[in-house]
């Protein structure tokens, strides 16, 4: 059994005793990329930089209509078959006493998401379909308009919908978490006072601190935390600062202003970024190109920042916040015992 494994036994809902790393606290990365490419090895090296839980997406959030649904299907179906073929390294998790499980055993426990709302189409009753294929967090819109609500690119500052309303009622009565990444401002505010359960903001960086459109206001931030969210800070560089070198810092920085906004209970980390080590070689950007389509400026690249470009991010991360005098009993909550909170809060 790996040292990650060792702490579920003792359960993750307190603060542990011996918090000295992340290998002996819950490592929960609320957003992060696992990808079926990875092999035992990278996994290996995963779980010994002590992560025990990830949420991924399952599929392109760009879809819309039939391609939606029909992208989405094919995600859950291909990744539940990566899952059943390294049974020994993860385990698909529906539930916290999968988390629990994955941990003693030591497993990284593998939460299913779909980043946009589009595959339910207008039809509330693919909500139970999904659910029962293991789906247990939606995020209501990916950028721009649908059904729902509008996302952070879209041209006009409108709401939740009316039938965003219902989806919102529904999914709360299916206990599915509702991720408001993406969302406009205005969209992830009246989800945040419709949900009759805690969302999360998985993955997005703090506007305060710098300005991107993927980031979050305070004003949210603020009402996300009144309502027993959680919101998890992202290690997309563009999103953090403009600076290419040096970039860990100012990622620090979001964390701590989140924690200064929200409070402790309210912070976790949504990487939304692979594992893997990476190089921008030809083959990577042409990668990149294929999955981003048009979201895709080069520009921006590297979207990671050198610090945290590969497998043992959360290591820096803890060390870093630490060297800035935040207690272990504080990081244990960032690492991962906030984001266990709201899961436990809704799904169960």
């Amino acid at each position: 059994m790996t040292a990650a494994g060792v702490v579920g036994a003792a359960g993750w809902s307190g603060i542990s005793l011996a918090a000295e790393s992340t290998r002996s606290v819950l490592v929960f990365d609320a957003m992060g990329e696992i990808r079926d490419v990875y092999d035992k090895a990278l996994l290996g090296e995963m779980l010994d930089s002590g992560l025990n839980a990830i949420t991924k997406t399952m599929c392109d959030p760009k879809t819309f209509e039939r391609e939606a649904l029909n992208v989405a299907l094919e995600g859950i179906r291909s990744f539940d078959a990566w899952i059943a073929a390294n049974p020994s390294q993860v385990q698909k998790a529906t539930s916290i006493a999968d988390l629990d499980r994955a941990g003693r055993e030591g497993k990284i426990a593998v939460f299913y998401l779909i980043q946009n709302s589009t595959p339910f189409g207008k039809n509330l009753g693919m909500v139970d379909t999904f659910y029962g294929l293991g789906l247990r967090s939606v995020q209501v819109t990916y950028n721009y308009q649908n059904w729902v609500g509008a996302g952070c690119k879209e041209r006009t500052d409108a709401g939740l919908t009316e039938f965003g309303l219902q989806m919102v009622a529904k999914l709360n009565a299916t206990n599915m978490l509702i991720d408001c990444s993406h969302a406009n401002m205005r969209t992830m505010a009246d989800t945040i006072e419709a949900s009759d359960t805690p969302v999360i903001v998985s993955h997005t960086g703090c506007m305060a601190v710098h300005e991107n459109i993927r980031n979050t206001t305070d004003e949210n931030l603020k009402l996300l935390a009144d309502h027993g969210g959680v919101v998890g800070i992202d290690q997309i560089r563009p999103h953090i600062t403009t600076l290419k070198d040096g970039a860990l810092q100012h990622y620090l920085d979001h964390i701590e202003h989140a924690v200064n906004v929200c409070g402790i209970d309210h912070v976790g980390i949504g990487s939304d970024r692979d594992h893997r080590y990476i190089d921008l070689t030809p083959e990577y950007l042409e990668e990149l190109r294929s999955e981003q389509g048009a979201n895709l400026n080069e520009a921006d690249l590297p979207w990671f920042m050198p610090e945290l470009n590969g497998p043992r991010r959360m290591e820096t991360i803890w060390d870093g916040l630490k060297d800035r005098g935040h207690s272990d009993a504080a990081l244990e909550k960032i690492m991962g015992a906030n984001v266990r909170r709201v899961y436990s809060d809704t799904i169960g």
